[in-house]
């Protein structure tokens, strides 16, 4: 394509709903990537929550999930049904992005890969990342790991809950936020969920991905 890629690194990352650019940033500068499949889910974290920016302001997504407090790993972690809240979600995402200019050009496939009903918050994430790799131009293999490490080794870098609704942006030395047109606001509102970039840039969001990387 247009735009090369300095792949510098192999890098270990947890799964994320519908993740920010700093983490489509990190995936599109490395050489390899590894998501993590095997530690335990951890809550108030992006694994099931994304931000969005509605016309109020920054809008939380979070996907509910059963036994939150189990430690239970995060591939045996179910999404609960009894609230219909991809419904709450997808109307949250359409009246914060319908007027965005590509709106109409990735809609249908975000809304539909949403109401694939997995029983595994794990599976919707990665079919969810899959289909926005795709979206935004971003050639990528994503490898699994077998077991939980503590510790990984020297050239791995290892970026799991690095980038964490608790933690600023400016602790990403890696990243740094391109600004781009948004729907709402007159302040530009860096790292939201990689559907805020898709919507209001189309296919300029790849270049948006690249200039956000600080891997010179």
């Amino acid at each position: 394509g247009r735009y090369r890629f300095i792949r510098l690194v192999k890098v270990l990352i947890e799964s994320q709903y519908l993740p920010s650019i700093s983490y489509f940033s990190l995936l599109a500068h490395s050489s390899e990537v590894w998501i993590e499949s095997n530690e335990n889910f951890e809550k108030q974290s992006y694994r099931n929550r994304c931000e969005i920016l509605g016309s109020n302001k920054i809008q939380r997504l979070t996907i509910p999930v059963n036994s939150a407090n189990s430690g239970l790993p995060i591939r045996k972690m179910s999404i609960n049904y009894r609230e219909d809240w991809t419904k709450n979600h997808w109307r949250a995402i359409q009246s914060a992005y319908g007027k965005a200019p590509f709106f109409d050009h990735y809609a249908g496939f975000i809304k539909s890969s949403l109401e694939t009903k997995t029983n595994s918050l794990f599976e919707l994430n990665q079919q969810l990342l899959t289909l926005c790799l795709k979206l935004a131009g971003i050639k990528l293999k994503l490898n699994f790991t077998e077991k939980f490490e503590k510790e990984v080794s020297d050239d791995i870098l290892d970026m799991r809950s690095k980038i964490h609704p608790k933690k600023e942006v400016n602790t990403l030395t890696w990243f740094q936020p391109k600004s781009y047109y948004q729907v709402f606001g007159k302040d530009f509102v860096p790292n939201l969920s990689i559907l805020d970039l898709l919507f209001c840039m189309g296919p300029e969001s790849l270049m948006v991905i690249k200039q956000s990387g600080v891997f010179k």
